[in-house]
């Protein structure tokens, strides 16, 4: 798995927290800034540099960081194929892979801890899209994803 990382000042600690998660359990990272706070880039640089990774197929999974998450996702979902997802909670990390085959994980670093942000970003990595859901919920949410296709077609 390669993972497509950024923040901006506001989410700087949470992501380099995030990072050393990343290193310890071997998984391929690239930054894509915030690298120091000196020399910060704005949420408006970061998410789409990321969000493009992620469309392009470059990388499998993206984690991005700003004050609130909201900022960050609001951007990266202006991409075609592409789902991103402000979390606040393991259980929403989780929920956000499994039910919504999001791509990126968006977490705030005013609002989530850095101890808290590595589990959630530990669950969004490690959960597929479906994993252990019910067999009917598995049927209605692998139809609902054709559907949304659909729509992007119309939209993008």
């Amino acid at each position: 798995m390669r993972v497509a990382i950024g923040s901006d000042k506001s989410g700087f600690t949470l992501k380099e927290a995030v990072k050393q998660y990343l290193i310890a359990n071997n998984i391929e990272f690239d930054d894509f800034g915030t690298t120091d706070t000196e020399h910060a880039k704005g949420f408006f640089l970061v998410a789409p540099a990321v969000a493009e990774q992620i469309q392009s197929g470059a990388y499998d999974r993206g984690i991005i960081v700003c004050g609130t998450g909201a900022g960050m996702s609001i951007l990266a979902n202006k991409y075609k194929g592409v789902y991103a997802v402000a979390c606040e909670s393991v259980y929403s990390a989780r929920m956000a892979r499994a039910i919504n085959n999001a791509q990126i994980l968006a977490m705030g670093g005013w609002i989530v801890a850095p101890e808290m942000g590595v589990k959630m970003a530990e669950a969004f990595l490690t959960t597929d899209w479906l994993q252990d859901l019910e067999d009917w919920r598995k049927g209605w949410l692998a139809s609902a994803a054709e559907q949304v296709g659909k729509l992007e077609e119309t939209m993008f």
